[in-house]
């Protein structure tokens, strides 16, 4: 049988509320959008690259997205020492490239899981938190709200190219 993305119920973001639910809601609807774009495409379908020219795959984006998360929340926010999801030691694309032999539903549920670890790492940390940016070439200090502002923009630029892609694959459109 082949594994497909499973449909998700998208959340949307509440109309009120204060600064940090606000934050985690938008994120979580982004976090829903790229999943949504996922939804129902097979392994084959997610790595597949809808433009030439390019090495951007839904997969690829799923996969990015996993690491991305985890450095700026787990790792950078929350001080925990963990290693890249991906080997960038040779590849600084790793997780947009090797998508050929890539274990679709592993990287999605990598991703899901690399999600709620975001969560709980950062739940008790202050939005007004501050912390160093992991580049040591970057001396700048970084708070918690940052990171969700920049979350934010990171996964809207993301999902648009995720739209493309889903259109490319099959022809379905969103918002």
């Amino acid at each position: 049988m082949t594994w497909t993305a499973p449909e998700i119920d998208r959340r949307e973001p509440p109309f009120a509320g204060d600064e940090r639910t606000q934050l985690q809601a938008f994120l979580d609807y982004h976090r829903d959008t790229l999943l949504w774009k996922c939804a129902g495409l097979t392994g084959e379908q997610l790595r597949t690259r809808a433009v030439p020219t390019s090495n951007i795959t839904l997969l690829g984006l799923l996969r990015h997205m996993a690491d991305v998360e985890r450095g700026w929340f787990r790792v950078t926010a929350a001080g925990k020492s963990l290693s890249p999801v991906y080997d960038y030691s040779t590849d600084p694309d790793a997780d947009f490239n090797a998508i050929e032999t890539a274990d679709a539903a592993r990287d999605y549920a990598r991703y899901r899981d690399e999600l709620a670890k975001c969560d709980a790492a950062v739940a008790e940390i202050a939005l007004d938190a501050e912390f160093p940016h992991p580049r040591p070439d970057r001396p700048d200090m970084y708070t918690l709200r940052w990171v969700y502002l920049h979350m934010l923009e990171e996964y809207a630029r993301h999902n648009g190219h995720a739209d493309l892609l889903r259109e490319a694959i099959d022809g379905v459109t969103g918002e």
